[in-house]
């Protein structure tokens, strides 16, 4: 449970093992040379690595990361101690590496290059040295820093001398770097196990030589980097309490103004090898395996009375079944349309919540991610304005809406046709409003869409929008309550025809290309979203929608009709209270003027064969069973997809999954 606590006084007790995790921002500079094989003079420069960040695209120089440590306070409350750290920095996947920098060189022997570095992650190993003061803690840091870096070479114009890089040539080599690091932090106790702190850190790393093969050139650079952090610690004390922490987790830091919630998930999903007589560039491929893994961290604190807010920094890593590819009901709703064997930051939400209590009964709430303990009334207004996901408010179902914990099929965790607006990780810049008036609800959304359909970066000038509308009715059945949504959106922005890229197609015999015939349209869906408790530990669940199947989905998945039921049962029906089992089957569809556009060699957001002479309804059943392991839930879960993206001709296709969650 959450503990609410005033800030600790002296008592608080640094000495032992503590562990956590830090976000903050980071820039450096790097001073490098290049040396043509065989060919003049070497050329020099230097560069930044700048601060930078961008709202829409979700990028910059902001990093985060895990600590583990331990010290010792003398009598003299003089504190001698040593700590690791790891720290990954921000990445948009397709153009990878924020926390990079270039420079472009013209000269007559080389013609124009530019060269680069950017910081894939770093860490480091110090000793602490400090002072333990009444109210907070003040330390010096110094110890082993390492980095592993890209460097890069780009011929923008020119020929390299005695290489084969023409323009738009890119050699990329990666680096291990080694050096120091250096710096100075305060930290203070917040409750009798959680401390803050925030520290200055400065590394330096050597020079570190690469060669270039396509421009025939040997690269060296130094690189230094400057650090401002953020960070919580959790402190263990002795290894006694070890045994403690992992069978119940860390105690929830909840203090009367901030609140700090975490959560770690890895998935991993493994498809065995199907009938696929022909495949395609968005094809599912058999006889693989994919992984993914997120570590968030939830932060919030209250404004004023009614108002939050919330950041969730998020570690991600891994990618889809082929790549997130191959299935409109893609098995993994933990896989990202984007994806990165290497660790990376994102920021994905960021936003401020204001509840206005308006009467009625008093509900009691208790604390979570994303939300604080204690109570609003029934009848209440509630608005959320920033970065968030639509399904955060939208599409809501207690028994499949979170691929974490419940079921992981993305057109069974959420309306397979409801294309909300979303980049390629599923968060959009927005605003929504709610009005709870007894069994009533009415939700309105405004949200950003993405610059082109499907990309990673949101329309900076809002051009590009979705209204979304929902009206929600509470009820009880036989004393067993339910509930039932219905929700509609409407798409404006820059979107294909089907029929129009199945005539360009005819007339340039290529495949159908839908990006050559987009213009500013409007696409729209409805959808029916139910929920209902049959008996205690037993709950059944409805979705079914249509959305229009003329021009192409804009963000979610290629679904233009679906019907999706399940259900969910507690462990408590047979004597183990901590365990579920899920079972849900859903099927969907698309129109025939779709169907054709994919026979025609059209790529959708998820599906595309190269062609489709034996369409046919994508049919899919899961079935998950999910136990406590310790501090943790561990899901064994089992995908069935009988015509996978449509086609009769490939698969049946079974899934077979494994999910590790814990959170606190």
């Amino acid at each position: 449970m959450p503990v609410k606590a005033p800030i600790a006084a002296a008592g608080f007790d640094w000495s032992g093992w503590y562990v956590g995790g830090h976000v903050g921002f980071t820039r450096g500079e790097s001073n490098w040379s290049a040396a043509p094989t065989g060919v003049g003079a070497p050329v020099n420069g230097a560069f930044d690595l700048p601060f930078h960040f961008d709202v829409m695209a979700g990028t910059g120089s902001y990093v985060a990361g895990l600590q583990a440590g331990y010290n010792y306070v003398s009598r003299s409350r003089v504190l001698l101690g040593v700590e690791a750290d790891l720290t990954f920095p921000n990445s948009d996947v397709l153009v990878p590496y924020s926390v990079r920098g270039s420079q472009l060189v013209a000269t007559s022997l080389l013609g124009a290059v530019s060269y680069g570095e950017a910081v894939i992650h770093y860490g480091s190993a110090r000793a602490r040295v400090g002072y333990v003061f009444d109210q907070f803690l003040l330390y010096g840091t110094a110890g082993f820093a390492w980095t592993y870096d890209q460097v890069t070479r780009t011929q923008v114009a020119g020929t390299s001398p005695n290489g084969s890089a023409t323009p738009g040539t890119v050699d990329n080599a990666l680096l291990w770097r080694f050096g120091w690091a250096a710096g100075a932090g305060i930290e203070l106790p917040i409750d009798k196990n959680w401390s803050a702190k925030a520290e200055y850190l400065a590394t330096g790393f050597g020079r570190k030589g690469a060669v270039f093969p396509a421009g025939a050139e040997g690269y060296a650079a130094d690189l230094t980097l400057q650090s401002i952090r953020f960070g919580l610690n959790y402190h263990l004390g002795d290894t006694s309490r070890l045994p403690d922490l992992l069978i119940k987790g860390p105690t929830a830091l909840e203090t009367d103004w901030f609140a700090v919630h975490g959560q770690f998930t890895y998935t991993n999903q493994y498809a065995p090898r199907f009938r696929a007589p022909y495949s395609g560039p968005n094809s599912l491929d058999g006889g693989i395996g994919r992984e993914t893994a997120d570590l968030t961290l939830f932060a919030g604190i209250r404004l004023w009375q009614g108002a939050e807010a919330w950041i969730n920094p998020e570690i991600d890593q891994g990618l889809g079944l082929s790549s997130s590819l191959g299935a409109a009901g893609f098995p993994s709703a933990e896989a990202y349309k984007v994806g990165a064997d290497y660790p990376y930051l994102r920021l994905h939400r960021a936003f401020l919540r204001q509840t206005i209590n308006l009467g009625g009964e008093v509900q009691q709430l208790d604390a979570g991610p994303n939300q604080f303990s204690g109570s609003q009334t029934s009848d209440r207004l509630v608005f959320t304005v920033g970065k968030f996901s639509v399904g955060d408010v939208f599409d809501t179902n207690r028994y499949a809406h979170d691929p974490r914990s419940d079921f992981l099929n993305w057109a069974i965790v959420d309306t397979g046709t409801f294309d909300y607006a979303a980049d390629a990780w599923a968060y959009s810049v927005g605003a929504t409003a709610e009005w709870y008036q007894g069994p009533w609800t009415l939700r309105f959304g405004l949200f950003d869409l993405s610059i082109a359909p499907n990309q990673t970066a949101l329309d900076s000038r809002f051009e590009q929008f979705q209204w979304i509308g929902e009206l929600e009715r509470r009820y009880t059945i036989l004393d067993q309550p339910g509930k039932v949504a219905v929700t509609g959106f409407l798409t404006r922005g820059r979107m294909g025809s089907f029929a129009d890229a199945i005539q360009l197609a005819m007339v340039t015999g290529g495949p159908a290309d839908i990006t050559a015939v987009r213009r500013y349209a409007s696409r729209g869906g409805i959808s029916m979203n139910l929920e209902q408790q049959l008996v205690p530990n037993v709950g059944l669940f409805v979705r079914a929608g249509i959305a229009d199947g003329r021009r192409e989905p804009y963000e979610f998945t290629d679904i233009d009709r679906t019907v999706a039921a399940g259900l969910s049962l507690s462990g408590k029906q047979w004597g183990r209270d901590g365990d579920t089992f899920g079972i849900a089957g859903v099927v969907n569809g698309i129109t025939t003027v779709h169907q054709a556009f994919l026979n025609a060699g059209g790529l959708g957001i998820l599906v595309g064969d190269g062609m489709l002479p034996n369409p046919g309804s994508e049919k899919i059943i899961e079935a998950y069973y999910s136990f406590p392991v310790f501090a943790a839930k561990l899901t064994l879960d089992y995908q069935y997809i009988v015509n996978p993206a449509y086609n009769r001709d490939r698969g049946p296709v079974s899934v077979l999954g494994a999910r590790f969650h814990s959170q606190f």
